[in-house]
């Protein structure tokens, strides 16, 4: 297997993407519009809309080929990720990169690719938009340009659910900030309105009237996204818990659909368990898929096959002390040396391979210790090789 390709700023995208705090399993109808607008624009039977953390791709929206998440390792999108400009594969069959693999090898039976990086105002591409066929096709230059236009419409979306939900969260503490919620979303969303009328010039001077059917979908959506606006701008109340919390139960669910996917990829036992006196009362999710998400991907990384990965979500609320969020995360995988601890806690450790040859990023633990520090956290590693290893995480939380 070829070395995996790694950006040279990886560690300052993959904190880029984690600003966004997404949970990746409820974005599909955000952004369907644009990966269906996307398959027609280009002439092919699929396109996804892809983002790339340490582990993993996770597809937000897919059209033609009912695809959640694979591993970064195995993806075409992660060549694309690479610089600003476009990745084309004319046959995946011809290329020792990707002949090899099953969605070429069996069923899609996947021939062309052509991917589009989506990239931040920050300069770093958090994913990929990209449209694929089983048979070879040609991406005209007029057609280039309305994929790049749909693919900065996505990364507007994100910024414009970024801004809702950061916000959200304020809402709950200032009743000024109401002014701030329609100042910051009109910006982002501003693009939406001119969208439908660049696609529809530039599709009538292309002939391509596929896209003209597709406007009103746009425009839909930036309604639906607007109209959250509205329903933020009017609340009065959160109920618990709010769009910007969990409780132990919620999140337990959370977990199991995003990554038993990859346990069962592996023949791994995943399980969550959760402290039962606390299961509902809420508290903040910030950062906190991406906090577990990449401590579970690591644990599944470093676990053979038939072994486990398990978590345990304990909630503390004692009288007289602050509400604490307690996550262990502990594998039956090849465990670590005191050395090797030593270098993630102070972040120099190296990206190492995984059980089953997954290719090593080296940035997903050093993302954690820096998310948990932000959220003025603590990570304790307890493990020895050869007996798997355990990360325990405390996440103090704010009352509400």
């Amino acid at each position: 297997m070829p070395n995996a390709p790694i950006p040279k700023n990886e560690f300052e995208r993959i904190i880029d993407l984690s600003e966004y705090d997404l949970d990746y399993s409820a974005l599909e109808d955000n952004f369907k519009d644009l990966a269906k607008l996307a398959a027609n624009v280009a002439g092919t039977k699929i396109s996804l809309v892809n983002l790339i953390d340490s582990f993993t791709q996770w597809s937000i929206s897919n059209h033609g080929l009912p695809l959640d998440q694979m591993p970064r390792e195995d993806s075409v999108c992660q060549y694309t990720i690479m610089d600003e400009h476009p990745f084309e594969v004319a046959d995946l069959s011809a290329d020792d990169r990707f002949k090899d693999k099953t969605y070429v090898t069996d069923d899609p039976n996947l021939r062309y690719y052509y991917g589009l990086p989506l990239t931040t105002s920050e300069g770093h591409n958090i994913g990929a938009l990209c449209v694929l066929d089983k048979e070879v096709k040609n991406i005209s230059p007029e057609k280039t340009e309305l994929l790049k236009i749909i693919a900065n419409e996505i990364v507007s979306r994100l910024k414009a659910l970024k801004v809702i939900n950061d916000l959200r969260g304020q809402l709950r503490y200032a009743d000024e900030t109401k002014k701030k919620v329609a100042h910051d979303i009109r910006g982002p969303l501003g693009g939406i309105i001119g969208l439908a009328q660049i696609i529809s010039e530039q599709g009538n001077n292309s002939q391509i009237d596929e896209v003209l059917e597709f406007i009103n979908l746009i425009q839909k959506s930036g309604r639906s996204i607007l109209e959250l606006a509205d329903e933020i701008l009017t609340a009065e109340e959160t109920k618990a818990p709010g769009a910007d919390e969990f409780n132990l139960v919620l999140l337990k669910d959370k977990l199991e659909k995003l990554y038993q996917p990859q346990a069962l990829n592996k023949n791994i036992r995943f399980t969550v368990f959760i402290s039962p006196e606390t299961a509902t009362v809420p508290f903040s999710k910030n950062k906190l898929l991406q906090i577990i998400g990449n401590l579970v991907s690591n644990a599944m990384k470093f676990t053979p096959e038939s072994g486990q990965v398990r978590v345990s979500l304990t909630l503390k609320t004692e009288k007289d002390t602050p509400v604490l969020l307690q996550i262990n995360v502990s594998d039956s995988g090849v465990g670590m040396s005191d050395q090797a601890i030593e270098k993630i806690l102070d972040g120099t450790a190296s990206s190492t391979d995984g059980t089953s040859g997954e290719n090593g990023y080296g940035f997903g633990l050093a993302l954690v210790k820096h998310l948990i520090s932000g959220l003025n956290g603590t990570m304790h590693i307890i493990s020895k090789p050869g007996e798997g290893a355990t990360f325990e995480v405390s996440l103090p939380q704010i009352a509400s």
